[in-house]
């Protein structure tokens, strides 16, 4: 395609995605709130916009094909932080890419739009809501958002439930995990499926625990070939035996679950910050 735009590029995962995304278009528009974001790659130009200004995301993407829209708090926070770049910035992108005539949005929703599943319950993309937090309430109002634009406008979307694209630190990683490489080809999927309507699909690796279905998600040609069982022997010893009471333990959400509303729930989850460097 001529033009792509990727909100989020600051971000630890928009830094995985920016390089493989320039080789699916003439032009990539990496964007932020940044005021710069280094090297870019060859065919990539940097815009910074505002999520909570609908005429800076008008102007982010005039012109383009495609949105992949990565850009919000990436974290549990009170519901005033969560409400600007999550809620009404998810509005604007919608609503600019319809006023600008866009084909579809790729969202990185999450696993915390139905989090407090139980995660024995072994759900499908069709798991009606259940947020853990504002954070995850913010992404039910982003999918249905998706739903209705394209039920009312003919604005495509595939909204993928990222569950936990990090290096595997803990016992629950070797279900959740995604991979950068995963990550990748899932959202190459994303943008590449020729029609894709309203789709939802779970951003996870080929894992042997994975604890959700993409069964109704297989025509986006999404096959993850990464397992985080490798990691499973070192990271069993090392876990202390699960307590079958604490609602992170239990629950699809993880941390999430468990957090009082407004609290991190990445604070306990001992994420490592490898982000790319261009």
């Amino acid at each position: 395609m001529k033009k792509l735009v990727l909100t989020g590029a600051a971000g630890r995962l928009g830094s995985y995605l920016r390089e493989p995304l320039t080789q699916l278009c003439e032009e990539l528009v990496s964007s932020d709130l940044v005021e710069d974001i280094g090297k870019t790659y060859p065919g990539e130009r940097y815009q910074k916009a505002d999520l909570n200004s609908l005429e800076e995301i008008e102007a982010l993407l005039d012109g383009a094909e495609m949105v992949v829209h990565f850009g919000a708090i990436g974290d549990e926070a009170p519901f005033e932080q969560i409400l600007g770049p999550n809620i009404i910035g998810a509005y604007n992108i919608w609503e600019a890419a319809h006023r600008k005539g866009l084909r579809r949005v790729v969202y990185a929703s999450s696993i915390h739009a139905v989090g407090m599943h139980k995660r024995q319950d072994f759900i499908g993309t069709d798991a009606p809501h259940r947020p853990d937090t504002f954070y995850g309430l913010a992404k039910c109002f982003a999918e249905d958002l998706a739903s209705m634009y394209w039920d009312k406008r003919g604005l495509e979307a595939v909204c993928m439930r990222i569950l936990s694209c990090a290096q595997v630190t803990n016992a629950r990683a070797l279900g959740t995990w995604l991979s950068y490489d995963d990550l990748i080809q899932l959202v190459t999927r994303a943008i590449d499926t020729p029609t894709t309507g309203f789709s939802v699909v779970y951003g996870v690796s080929n894992n042997d625990r994975a604890p959700v279905d993409n069964g109704k998600a297989q025509f986006l040609g999404y096959r993850p070939k990464d397992n985080a069982e490798i990691y499973a022997e070192k990271i069993l010893a090392e876990e202390p035996h699960p307590d079958a009471t604490d609602p992170a333990q239990m629950h699809h959400g993880g941390p999430f679950a468990a957090v009082e509303l407004g609290n991190s729930g990445l604070a306990t989850m001992k994420i490592v910050d490898d982000k790319k460097s261009a």
